[in-house]
This record gives structure tokens, C-alpha cells and sequence, in this order.
């Protein structure tokens, strides 16, 4: 087992130090409550703490005047803390501020304990809550940059796309093959970490609008999607023809340029080139012929699909760019 002390939990320890020390100072009543809001509010994203930061703040803040209304207009007993929450709660839920629900029964437990409504109280209580709140903002305002990890991750997915690729071509030129596959499931698993840190990734920038990790990502997914149906295409192959040399070419160059680039359309016009070649030359003398090169028409256009899936992430590149230039004009 790994003891790990990873940066939210070092966040969270010395956010709670320092607001706990300030409400302190401050001379706040239930001052160790703003310590409970910073655990509460420190998230693992800028995006999520701000918008936990705000259901926290809008639940205690409503919290005070319906503890008032309840306490003061029925009693100080625990049965009216839970009449209270059969209102309170829903109310909570309709304005989506559930997150609110926890911090704000703090608050309201602690005017159950002052037994008594006044404004000291209320601005006592208002103080815990700025400096609790306010500390986890300031903290959560730090957040470790992941683009280096997030490259590491690019690179290792292409790689992993030119070994299959490469086993592909083997195979379309030999017939035989020792692959042990083990790159497909390696993908598969990195495609999934990947998109999940670069969601975490754009969350940390309140300011971007657009999130061009997690669509590489995504594109990747789906040429991933493609490649996973390519491969028993190329093994159901029975035997080498003329056709399957020139893809297993085409696949061996596609294989030594796979990178962030825009280069798709370059390999699209030499697939609508090979496309033509293959309607110009003989038909196939055999069934079994005119089977394997059905198969390999069908792997074209599942190449098509995979480049155009490339290309269309470059053109929603600039649709987005041209869309925010006309905002700026």
C-alpha cells in the first residue's frame, strides 16, 4: 500500500490552518467552522470549487433568516431543526445549490446553540463563512499544470497507433503476424485517462472557452473506434493481391505520419487516388479474389472515415477561431 500526500491534500491541511487562524483573529465565534468550509470547498477543479464556493455561500446565507423565522416564531427544540429542514432543503434543491445542504446545517446548528437572534450573531456567522469560503478560493486558485503529462499521453497514443498499423501492413504483405495485440488494449486504457485529466485540465481554466486536449482526445477515440474494426478485416485476408500491397503502402506511409498535424487531407486525395486505380484494373478471376478485394475496398473507406475524422477536428479549429475574431471585431 502507497502512502501518498498528494497537492489537494496539502491544499486542504494549510487552508484549514489559515482560515481557522484568521476567524480566530477576527474574534468569530465558532471560529473552527471556517476550517469545516475550506475542507468543504477546496474541489479538485477551479471550475467545481467556484461553483461549490457559491451553493455554500447562497445555502448558509439563506440559512440564517429561516433559522430565525423557525426558532424565534415556534421554539429552540431539535424537532423544529427537522420541521425546519423538510422546508429548508428543497428550497435548497430548487435553487441547485445542493452542495449548500451540509455547510448550511453548521450554520444553522450553530444558532440553535445561541438559543438567541441578533445581528452580532448574524454577522458573526456571515464573517465564518467569507473567511471559510473565501480561504478555499484563494488557495484553489493554484492548480499544477498537466500539459506536460497530457503531451506524454499524446505521444504515447500515436506511438501505439504506428505499431498497429505497422503489424497491419505485416500482415497485408506476409500473411503472418506475432503481434500479441497488446497496444490495443494499452490505448484503450490511455484514451480513458487521458480525456479524463484533460476535462480536469479545462476545468482549472475559468477563462478558456475551448478545450483542445480533450477534443484531440476524442478524435482519437473515434479513429481508435475504427482501427478496432480494421483489424479483422486485415486477418480475415486469405491470401496477398496486387491491391492489398498498395493499401499495406498506404497504411506504411499513414504509419510513419501520425502526429497532432493537420496533414489529413493529404492522405484523403491519395485514397481517393488508390480508389480509382482499383476500379480501373481487372476484375477479380475468382471468388475467393473478388472476396479479399471487397474486403480491402471496404478497409479504404474505413481509412476515408478515419481521416475525415482528423480533418474535422482542424475545421472545427477554425470555425471556433473565426467565431471568436468576429466577437473581438
Amino acid at each position: 500500500m502507497n502512502f501518498r500526500i498528494g497537492y489537494r491534500t496539502i491544499k486542504t491541511a494549510v487552508g484549514t490552518a489559515i482560515s481557522i487562524l484568521i476567524a480566530q483573529q477576527l474574534g468569530l465565534h465558532n471560529f473552527a467552522s471556517a476550517g469545516i468550509l475550506t475542507i468543504l470547498c477546496i474541489q479538485v477543479t477551479k471550475r467545481r470549487s467556484l461553483r461549490t464556493a457559491w451553493d455554500r455561500f447562497l445555502a448558509c446565507v439563506l440559512a440564517m433568516p429561516i433559522s430565525a423565522l423557525f426558532f424565534e416564531g415556534i421554539a429552540y427544540q431539535p424537532i423544529v431543526i427537522g420541521i425546519m429542514l423538510l422546508f429548508f432543503i428543497p428550497i435548497i434543491v430548487m435553487l441547485k445549490a445542493r452542495d449548500g445542504v451540509v455547510t448550511s446545517s453548521v450554520i444553522i446548528l450553530h444558532i440553535f446553540m445561541a438559543r438567541h437572534i441578533s445581528w452580532d450573531l448574524f454577522f458573526n456567522e456571515l464573517g465564518v463563512i467569507t473567511v471559510g469560503i473565501g480561504v478555499a478560493l484563494l488557495i484553489n486558485l493554484y492548480m499544477p499544470s498537466v500539459d506536460k503529462k497530457l503531451k506524454v499521453y499524446q505521444i504515447k497514443i500515436e506511438e501505439n497507433f504506428k505499431i498497429i498499423f505497422c503489424e497491419m501492413v505485416r500482415y497485408l504483405r506476409t500473411g503472418e503476424s506475432s503481434w500479441d495485440g497488446k497496444e490495443i488494449t494499452e490505448s484503450a486504457k490511455l484514451l480513458d485517462e487521458a480525456k479524463m485529466i484533460a476535462l480536469r485540465d479545462f476545468e482549472n481554466h475559468i477563462l478558456r472557452e475551448d478545450n483542445l486536449y480533450f477534443q484531440y482526445f476524442k478524435m482519437r477515440e473515434k479513429q481508435f473506434e475504427i482501427i478496432e474494426r480494421l483489424l479483422p478485416m486485415v486477418t480475415s485476408l486469405t491470401r496477398t493481391v496486387v491491391q492489398g500491397k498498395m493499401v499495406a503502402a498506404f497504411l506504411e506511409e499513414l504509419s510513419e505520419n501520425i502526429h497532432p498535424g493537420n496533414t489529413a487531407y493529404i492522405y484523403i486525395d491519395k485514397l481517393r487516388e488508390m480508389k480509382k486505380e482499383f476500379e480501373e484494373m481487372e476484375l477479380p478471376k475468382t471468388r475467393e479474389e473478388f472476396e479479399v478485394r471487397a474486403a480491402l475496398l471496404q478497409l479504404v473507406n474505413e481509412m476515408n472515415e478515419y481521416l475525415i475524422i482528423k480533418s474535422s477536428l482542424y475545421v472545427k479549429k477554425i470555425n471556433a477561431h473565426e467565431t471568436k475574431k468576429r466577437e473581438v471585431n
